[in-house]
Protein backbone atom coordinates (compact mmCIF):
# COMPACT_ATOMS: atom_id res chain seq x y z
CA UNK A 1 0.00 0.00 0.00
CA UNK A 2 1.49 3.30 -1.14
CA UNK A 3 1.13 6.36 1.05
CA UNK A 4 -0.72 9.11 -0.83
CA UNK A 5 -1.47 12.77 -0.21
CA UNK A 6 -4.88 14.11 -1.21
CA UNK A 7 -6.31 17.59 -0.97
CA UNK A 8 -9.96 17.87 0.07
CA UNK A 9 -11.28 21.29 -0.85
CA UNK A 10 -14.62 22.73 0.24
CA UNK A 11 -15.92 25.83 -1.52
CA UNK A 12 -18.25 28.65 -0.51
CA UNK A 13 -21.00 28.25 2.08
CA UNK A 14 -19.96 24.70 2.95
CA UNK A 15 -18.83 25.97 6.35
CA UNK A 16 -22.57 26.24 7.11
CA UNK A 17 -23.35 22.57 6.47
CA UNK A 18 -25.71 21.18 9.08
CA UNK A 19 -27.48 24.55 9.27
CA UNK A 20 -27.87 25.57 5.63
CA UNK A 21 -30.86 23.98 3.92
CA UNK A 22 -30.53 20.57 5.62
CA UNK A 23 -33.35 19.25 3.42
CA UNK A 24 -30.98 19.63 0.44
CA UNK A 25 -27.51 19.30 1.97
CA UNK A 26 -28.12 17.08 4.99
CA UNK A 27 -27.59 17.55 8.72
CA UNK A 28 -23.92 16.66 9.03
CA UNK A 29 -21.60 19.57 9.72
CA UNK A 30 -18.44 20.16 7.74
CA UNK A 31 -16.40 19.02 10.75
CA UNK A 32 -18.36 15.74 10.84
CA UNK A 33 -17.83 15.16 7.11
CA UNK A 34 -14.12 15.86 7.52
CA UNK A 35 -14.04 13.35 10.39
CA UNK A 36 -15.64 10.69 8.18
CA UNK A 37 -13.09 11.39 5.45
CA UNK A 38 -10.18 11.02 7.89
CA UNK A 39 -11.68 7.80 9.25
CA UNK A 40 -11.96 6.41 5.70
CA UNK A 41 -8.41 7.43 4.75
CA UNK A 42 -6.62 6.35 7.94
CA UNK A 43 -6.38 2.57 7.30
CA UNK A 44 -4.97 3.21 3.82
CA UNK A 45 -2.19 5.49 5.10
CA UNK A 46 -3.56 8.26 2.86
CA UNK A 47 -2.85 11.72 4.23
CA UNK A 48 -5.46 14.40 3.76
CA UNK A 49 -5.03 18.15 3.73
CA UNK A 50 -8.53 19.58 4.19
CA UNK A 51 -9.42 23.20 3.46
CA UNK A 52 -12.52 25.37 3.16
CA UNK A 53 -12.88 28.92 1.89
CA UNK A 54 -15.64 31.19 0.67
CA UNK A 55 -13.15 33.07 -1.55
CA UNK A 56 -12.29 31.97 -5.08
CA UNK A 57 -8.73 33.32 -5.03
CA UNK A 58 -8.01 31.66 -1.69
CA UNK A 59 -9.13 28.29 -3.08
CA UNK A 60 -6.90 28.79 -6.12
CA UNK A 61 -3.95 29.76 -3.91
CA UNK A 62 -4.47 26.59 -1.84
CA UNK A 63 -4.37 24.43 -4.97
CA UNK A 64 -1.22 26.16 -6.22
CA UNK A 65 0.57 26.09 -2.85
CA UNK A 66 -0.09 22.37 -2.35
CA UNK A 67 0.51 21.13 -5.90
CA UNK A 68 3.89 19.55 -5.07
CA UNK A 69 2.63 17.87 -1.88
CA UNK A 70 -0.57 16.45 -3.35
CA UNK A 71 -1.13 13.37 -5.47
CA UNK A 72 -4.81 14.12 -6.10
CA UNK A 73 -7.73 16.39 -5.28
CA UNK A 74 -11.32 15.99 -4.13
CA UNK A 75 -13.18 19.28 -4.56
CA UNK A 76 -16.67 20.55 -3.88
CA UNK A 77 -16.51 23.95 -5.57
CA UNK A 78 -20.00 24.90 -4.38
CA UNK A 79 -21.51 27.64 -6.52
CA UNK A 80 -18.15 28.15 -8.25
CA UNK A 81 -18.99 24.91 -10.09
CA UNK A 82 -21.14 26.83 -12.51
CA UNK A 83 -18.88 29.70 -13.53
CA UNK A 84 -15.35 29.64 -12.11
CA UNK A 85 -13.05 29.25 -15.06
CA UNK A 86 -10.30 30.41 -12.70
CA UNK A 87 -10.73 27.32 -10.46
CA UNK A 88 -11.04 25.16 -13.57
CA UNK A 89 -7.74 26.57 -14.85
CA UNK A 90 -6.07 26.05 -11.45
CA UNK A 91 -7.07 22.38 -11.46
CA UNK A 92 -5.97 21.97 -15.05
CA UNK A 93 -2.63 23.69 -14.43
CA UNK A 94 -1.54 21.41 -11.56
CA UNK A 95 -2.23 18.21 -13.52
CA UNK A 96 -3.47 16.18 -10.53
CA UNK A 97 -6.30 13.63 -10.78
CA UNK A 98 -9.31 15.52 -9.46
CA UNK A 99 -12.83 14.44 -8.58
CA UNK A 100 -15.61 17.03 -8.31
CA UNK A 101 -18.17 16.18 -5.62
CA UNK A 102 -21.56 17.57 -4.60
CA UNK A 103 -23.90 16.63 -1.79
CA UNK A 104 -27.07 17.15 -3.85
CA UNK A 105 -27.86 15.72 -7.27
CA UNK A 106 -27.04 18.53 -9.69
CA UNK A 107 -29.27 17.00 -12.38
CA UNK A 108 -32.30 17.51 -10.12
CA UNK A 109 -31.55 21.09 -9.09
CA UNK A 110 -32.33 24.42 -10.72
CA UNK A 111 -31.36 24.70 -14.37
CA UNK A 112 -28.36 26.97 -13.67
CA UNK A 113 -26.96 24.42 -11.20
CA UNK A 114 -26.87 21.63 -13.77
CA UNK A 115 -23.87 23.07 -15.61
CA UNK A 116 -20.33 22.49 -14.36
CA UNK A 117 -17.36 24.26 -15.88
CA UNK A 118 -15.15 22.23 -13.50
CA UNK A 119 -16.17 18.68 -14.51
CA UNK A 120 -14.37 18.67 -17.89
CA UNK A 121 -10.96 18.91 -16.15
CA UNK A 122 -11.82 16.20 -13.59
CA UNK A 123 -11.57 12.44 -13.86
CA UNK A 124 -15.12 12.17 -12.50
CA UNK A 125 -18.04 14.11 -11.04
CA UNK A 126 -20.01 12.56 -8.17
CA UNK A 127 -23.23 14.08 -6.88
CA UNK A 128 -26.40 13.19 -5.07
CA UNK A 129 -25.01 10.84 -2.43
CA UNK A 130 -25.12 13.36 0.42
CA UNK A 131 -21.94 13.40 2.51
CA UNK A 132 -21.03 10.02 1.02
CA UNK A 133 -20.30 11.84 -2.26
CA UNK A 134 -17.07 12.91 -0.54
CA UNK A 135 -16.23 9.32 0.45
CA UNK A 136 -16.92 8.09 -3.08
CA UNK A 137 -14.79 10.95 -4.45
CA UNK A 138 -11.92 10.09 -2.12
CA UNK A 139 -12.24 6.41 -3.00
CA UNK A 140 -12.18 7.30 -6.72
CA UNK A 141 -8.98 9.34 -6.42
CA UNK A 142 -7.34 6.66 -4.26
CA UNK A 143 -8.27 3.93 -6.75
CA UNK A 144 -6.95 6.06 -9.62
CA UNK A 145 -3.66 6.45 -7.73
CA UNK A 146 -3.47 2.75 -6.90
CA UNK A 147 -4.00 3.33 -3.17
CA UNK A 148 -6.99 0.98 -2.95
Amino acid sequence: MTKRHILVIHGPNLNLLGEREPRIYGRLTLAQINGELRKFARPTKTRLRIFQSNCEGTLIDFIHENRKWADGIVINPGAYTHYSYAIRDAISSVDLPTVEVHLSDLTKREKFRRISVIAPVCIRQISGLGWKSYIKGLETVMTHLGSL
